[in-house]
């Protein structure tokens, strides 16, 4: 079978290619060995039980000294072992030799015994362990990010960082597993040896000999499932789209009226027969896999038995000293194999956590810098002074030699063309962005030198694409201000100001209704309703400087007008507004009207300045009064 997406597909073209997780590390994966794995382990092991020391502090070292316990005791059991036989083969069976033995035969318990609690106690410590790495690698991630810079939260290379980072943390309570499942096992191998080299120093050997094929081909069956499964991941991601096109609501128009549906079921039928064939694949390269290494191993056994039937036929070893060989060099296989895959498991899971602390340290890299220097009142005026703008990555600025000014009671007004700038410029008024050259003061501060989190304090946003927040309506509108408690009249007040009040009436639970159609019991809201909801959020946040981008593209047109005249009323109680439109007939009120095209402003003034100087507004004007039925 061709590896899927590196090709032609007949529905994906080159197929959905993953950017992170598998597909970052397919190169790694290709490369897997053994001592490849054995040179990354320790930056691996600091990375894990830092994680894990920083989840839980007395846990960690409880699952730690349990099992590192617990695979010494295997010493332990040997030793004894090896002392209740050498009782019991020094001479003919006897009542006598089994009371001599007793004493070893309890040690021997002893040492079971104290195995298995030690290793229930180390079970019980990484069960509690597991869910707190979980969560302390969610939560530091989940930090670092929601301090990042807007401008690289919104670059595509940053975002692709998030996603591995993601798959990395829910890999971190496994590598923590793996980290300590490979101490006992060191613990357990170094004990098995040990006893076999004080016992006869020509036996160590011998538990190589039977361990390292099964060694072997554990790493090559984990290199063998890791491909694979990156490459039935890339087919299960194409399954699950097809089977969301087929079942959720947005596309369930057109696939019965187009009839798509058999269309799409044929190729659901078809990749689910590709993904089962690469599975089919994997199983047989693993059992054939299996096959060679047990053969090699039982070939091994057969020498080491032989050798050791020698060193017995010989005298140079004791039948007791044979059986307690025999047990140790099945003790020790078992702990190397488990040391193997052990370290299989972290050098796999590995590389996703290391995805996540390279997307943990990128984000601290680029978190919003602390400022000491604070906003202590609303602004009285905003002023920008040769302001330009460039994205991450971009060639050419968003904003080139910009100046304008805010005040407080006036309603400015940003107009032009799609990728004119105005929302960009929006978004530097509200401290969203830094400006790349110029600057943006507030009351003569400029905004580089302020904490952000204080200038924000000030600041309502009505963004074109608004959060659709999947909580009761109730917590959409005062999640606008979360720092302090929900404020019933204030809400009240809110609501009537975005018409939000007219949506909840609605509502079968009122403001307690689930505004989330995917859970049980939520509802789902037009594209109308949801904006007078935003309306509502950021009155709501009662913050001096209001920007409102795009705040009626989803109303009617009578609810449209009353929510300007509403829009127009916060200037008049002591607000400064920012109003981002295509609509100019909405911009008649504005104390000032800024026209902005390719990044820089063109013209400015109030509505009937800019009538008069009959230019690109004028012309933007008349263009949409012909359509709309409009005046001057």
């Amino acid at each position: 079978m061709r590896p899927h997406g590196t090709g032609d597909d007949p529905l994906f073209g080159s197929g959905i290619r993953l950017t992170d997780g598998f597909a970052q590390h397919e190169g790694a994966a290709a490369d897997l060995g053994f001592w490849t794995m054995l040179r990354r382990l320790p930056n691996l092991l600091r990375i894990t039980l830092g994680l894990a020391w920083a989840a839980g502090r007395w846990t960690l070292p409880v699952a730690v000294g349990a099992n590192l316990v617990a695979g010494a005791a295997t010493a332990l059991i040997l030793v004894a072992t090896n002392s209740a036989l050498s009782v019991l083969l020094s001479a003919p069976p006897s009542k006598e030799l089994l009371v001599a033995a007793v004493p070893s035969l309890v040690w021997v318990i002893a040492g079971g015994v104290l195995r298995s609690v030690l290793t229930s106690v180390g079970s019980a410590a990484s069960g509690r362990l597991a869910p707190r790495v979980d969560r302390a690698a969610y939560v530091r991630l989940l930090e670092r990010a929601v301090a990042v810079e807007l401008a690289v939260m919104q670059d595509p290379t940053f975002n692709n960082d998030l996603a591995a980072a993601r798959r990395g943390a829910l890999a971190a309570r496994q590598v923590t597993s793996n980290a300590i499942d490979l101490l006992e096992a060191i613990a357990g191998l170094l004990a098995a040896g040990g006893v076999l080299t004080v016992l006869h120093p020509t036996l160590l050997p011998m538990l190589l000999a039977v361990s390292l094929p099964s060694a072997w081909g554990a790493v090559r069956t984990a290199r063998a499932r890791f491909l694979s499964m990156k490459r039935w991941v890339e087919l299960n991601r194409q399954l699950d789209m097809l089977a969301t096109l087929l079942t959720q609501p947005s596309s369930a128009e057109e696939v019965r009226v187009h009839r798509t549906g058999g269309f799409l079921l044929a190729n659901y039928r078809r990749l689910a027969g590709l993904a089962e064939a690469e599975q089919a694949r994997l199983a047989d390269a693993q059992a054939r896999t299996t096959l060679f290494t047990d053969g090699v191993a039982g070939l091994a056994k057969v020498a080491t038995y032989g050798v050791l039937g020698l060193l017995l036929v010989s005298g140079t070893v004791p039948l007791a000293v044979a059986g307690t060989v025999v047990l140790a060099i099945q003790t020790g296989t078992r702990h190397l194999a488990r040391l193997v895959t052990s370290v299989n498991g972290l050098y796999e899971q590995g590389l996703f956590v290391q995805d996540w602390q390279r997307a943990c340290e990128r984000a601290e890299a680029e978190a919003m810098p602390v400022r000491r220097r604070r906003l202590n009142r609303p602004p009285a005026v905003i002023t920008v002074s040769n302001l330009s703008f460039t994205y991450p990555n971009a060639k050419q600025p968003a904003l080139t030699e910009v100046d304008m000014t805010l005040r407080t009671g006036e309603i400015v007004a940003f107009v032009g063309a799609n990728g004119s700038g105005k929302t960009t410029l929006a978004k530097l008024l509200a401290g969203l962005y830094l400006p790349s050259g110029g600057v943006i003061r507030w009351d003569g501060m400029p905004t580089t030198e302020v904490d952000r989190q204080h200038l924000f304090d000030h600041v309502a946003l009505v963004a074109q694409d608004f959060v659709q927040w999947p909580f009761t309506a109730r917590v959409n509108v005062t999640i606008g201000r979360t720092t302090h408690p929900p404020d019933p009249t204030r809400l009240r007040h809110a609501a009537w100001f975005g018409r939000a009040d007219e949506v909840v009436a609605r509502l079968d639970h009122g403001w307690d209704t689930l505004l989330a159609r995917e859970f049980w019991g939520g509802t789902a809201l037009s594209g109308g309703q949801w904006q007078r909801m935003g309306l509502a959020r950021a009155h709501y946040r009662n913050a001096p400087v209001v920007i409102f981008d795009e705040p009626t593209a989803a109303l009617d047109p009578r609810a449209e007008v009353e929510v300007f005249d509403r829009v127009c009323g916060l200037a008049g109680a002591g607000r400064a507004v920012v109003l981002v439109t295509h609509r100019l007939a909405s911009v008649r009120r504005a104390d000032r009207v800024y026209v902005l095209d390719q990044g820089r402003i063109v013209e400015q003034g109030t509505h009937e300045q800019l009538m008069a100087l009959d230019r690109t507004y004028a012309q933007l004007f008349r263009l949409q009064a012909e359509q709309h039925g409009l005046t001057r």
